[in-house]
């Protein structure tokens, strides 16, 4: 998914109730590709910083199943309780360029949106925990 407004590749999703419970989420590896090289079974980092600037790191693996195909899993347990997340939450992982010094790997901003219902319509409102 292409971020128009700042030109920068993002991915995203809403999360389910077992990704909530579980402190996992996944992603079919067609909406992450243009970040990541698929390598079966490999860990990987994905790091990111959230919308208070805080940096994070959470664990990735590459999976391949043959009734849904390619796709990725990412752990975040500590992440995901301190936000206290909930299930149809929107998680939006955007590359942002490399600072000077910073090691050659994909770098992310990661933006959580929720619904709210104010007025009688529904808003999506970032979360800034």
């Amino acid at each position: 998914m292409k971020n128009q407004e700042q030109g920068r590749q993002s991915f995203a999703k809403h999360l389910t109730q077992s990704e909530v419970k579980d402190h996992i989420i996944f992603f079919s590896y067609t909406d992450v590709a243009p970040f990541f090289e698929f390598q079966e079974g490999y860990l990987f980092f994905v790091d990111v910083t959230d919308s208070l600037g805080k940096a994070w790191t959470f664990i990735g693996t590459f999976y391949t199943n043959p009734e849904i195909g390619k796709y990725v899993s990412i752990k975040w347990p500590q992440f995901s309780s301190e936000k206290r997340l909930k299930a149809n939450d929107e998680v939006i992982f955007t590359e942002r360029p490399l600072r000077k010094g910073e090691a050659p790997l994909k770098k992310f901003k990661l933006v959580i949106k929720r619904k709210i219902r104010l007025f009688g319509q529904d808003i999506w409102g970032e979360l800034k925990v």
